[in-house]
């Protein structure tokens, strides 16, 4: 007899097939990661070892150091051993000076040999050690919140995005949506700065369509929401994005500020931000094993896919990117309660049973990621400016949420398209997904499908077409032989861009690793 998976009888050994497909396409990907590093990776390291602060531009010392010592000895060593050699040869008595010293001229590196470089090599290691144990107390800090206050009571989490470009306004807006239900607070960041190849430094109050993250936005916001936690009864959750061409460092500064879920996805940089493939890979793996240690969620960004493909026809790859995204996050350290793997609520409402269809593809995402907080994001692509039918295809949405056990339920706004949302469209988002949550109750519990009929049957077509899809990946030979996912990356297999791996933001800022190379972060999240 077919053993079988979740409610749509799912058979196991497709499931298994899909799985291993995936770990196929994802393994030469991250021998790819571990061969390059990446100045940004650099940068990270620096931060975890306490370097902060900028100079009077606004260019962070830490993008200074980083380039003084690739204009030295290069990137392909890491800056690790010549920047600890630097401090022991007394060029400067702290990371600051030597960072300030180098960016003037009057500091100079080496890649040392022999015992310099084990000495630098240990002084680095303490030193970075200090940036992790700040991280790992962060993750007890969070543990003892909740103890102390309550987690929010039910689930799917209501999640909910702020963002005027100002920190001092988003304050009050996150703490009023937190009082409105929201258990989930997004501060969405300022258009552009995933292509910015820095971090600005700061509290800052503009931006555009968003606010900047930076460590002391992070600081300030977490502080907000504890006072509020306490307030309300309920630990109330902080998202940012670590995404980007400064994936690292916001992966490394969210771990020592206590946020508790990233946008973090394995290739939306590079389809939908055009960042070089090779850049992505090497800095999302360094940074999920941040998120690992930081015991974070990641939210992945497959719902993006849909924003530019068809849903209905598309729906595979959607499929294929979240089990991707699952061994990718795994091999980085990440548990299954930590994988909160995108998709949404995108199909025409003009196709027949296209809420059928929708229920198909939720109930697939869930049976496939049992233990996953899926994030189910709302309709965009088809929301038209009629705020009466959007808040009615809300609905909808927050109904297939509750029929199929969503974990993170983004809240859809009915002036989509129209405008950035007024807190009294915030209310009125809230209260439809409060209706529907309230209303429908436990109802997956009831929610069975018809054996054999047209969810079940649909399910099963999306997986199939899954595993034919991560076959025909996983047998081609391109020029890129040892890692076919990125020449699929560059035919447009995923949301129709094409991307190859040679070209992209961010390429001059890769190096091939050398035999000499050493991170102590890495080192010390890998448990070496």
């Amino acid at each position: 007899m077919t053993k079988t998976v979740g409610k749509l009888k799912l058979d196991q050994r497709s499931v298994r097939q899909a799985r291993a497909l995936a770990r196929k396409v994802g393994k030469p990907i991250v021998k790819v990661a571990k061969e390059h590093t990446t100045v940004s990776v650099e940068r990270a390291t620096l931060r975890l070892a306490g370097l902060s602060g900028a100079d009077t531009e606004g260019v962070p010392w830490v993008n200074h150091l980083v380039d003084c010592v690739r204009g030295d000895v290069g990137l392909e060593h890491g800056v690790a051993l010549p920047v600890w050699d630097a401090l022991r040869r007394g060029e400067a008595e702290d990371l600051v000076t030597l960072a300030q010293k180098a960016s003037a001229g009057s500091a100079r590196f080496r890649l040392p040999e022999k015992r310099d470089a084990a000495r630098a090599r240990s002084e680095s290691r303490r030193a970075v050690h200090h940036g992790i144990t700040l991280i790992d107390h962060k993750r007890r800090e969070r543990q003892r919140m909740i103890a102390e206050v309550g987690d929010a009571p039910t689930t799917p989490w209501i999640y909910l995005i702020v963002a005027t470009g100002d920190i001092h306004e988003d304050i009050p807006q996150a703490q009023a949506a937190a009082r409105a239900g929201a258990d989930v607070i997004a501060v969405i960041r300022s258009t552009g700065q995933s292509l910015l190849d820095f971090v600005p430094e700061g509290a800052t109050r503009e931006g555009f369509a968003g606010t900047y993250a930076t460590q002391e936005n992070f600081r300030l916001m977490r502080a907000a929401l504890d006072d509020t936690s306490r307030e309300l009864g309920r630990y109330v959750r902080l998202t940012n994005y670590a995404s980007g061409l400064c994936m690292p460092e916001i992966a490394a500064l969210a771990g020592m500020e206590r946020l508790d879920m990233m946008l973090n996805d394995s290739m939306y940089g590079i389809l939908f931000r055009d960042i070089n493939p090779i850049r992505t890979f090497v800095d999302q793996r360094f940074s999920r094993q941040i998120h690992a240690r930081a015991g974070i969620i990641i939210n992945t960004g497959e719902d993006n896919y849909l924003t530019t493909a068809d849903a209905v026809e598309a729906a595979h790859t959607v499929t294929t990117s979240q089990l991707l995204n699952e061994y990718f996050a795994k091999e980085a350290g990440l548990e299954d309660w930590q994988l909160g793997l995108g998709h949404a609520f995108e199909i025409d409402p003009a196709v027949p049973d296209s809420f059928r269809i929708e229920l198909a593809h939720a109930m697939l995402a869930r049976d496939l990621f049992p233990e996953a907080p899926l994030k189910w994001m709302p309709p965009t692509r088809h929301m038209t400016g009629d705020v009466f039918r959007g808040y009615l295809l809300d609905g909808f949405f927050n109904l297939a949420g509750a029929l199929t056990g969503q974990g993170i339920l983004l809240v859809g706004m009915m002036t989509e398209a129209v405008v950035t949302p007024w807190l009294s469209d915030r209310d009125l988002a809230l209260e439809n997904v409060r209706y529907v949550m309230n209303a429908a109750g436990n109802l997956h519990e009831d929610f069975r499908p018809v054996k054999g009929g047209f969810i079940e049957s649909r399910a099963r077509l999306v997986l199939a077409e899954t595993i034919e899809l991560l076959r025909d990946i996983a047998a081609d030979s391109d020029d890129e032989g040892d890692a076919p996912l990125l020449a699929a990356i560059a035919d447009g297999t995923f949301g129709l861009m094409k991307r190859p791996p040679g070209g992209g933001k961010g390429l001059d800022g890769v190096a091939l690793k050398s035999e000499a190379y050493y991170n102590p972060a890495s080192d010390l999240l890998e448990g070496e």
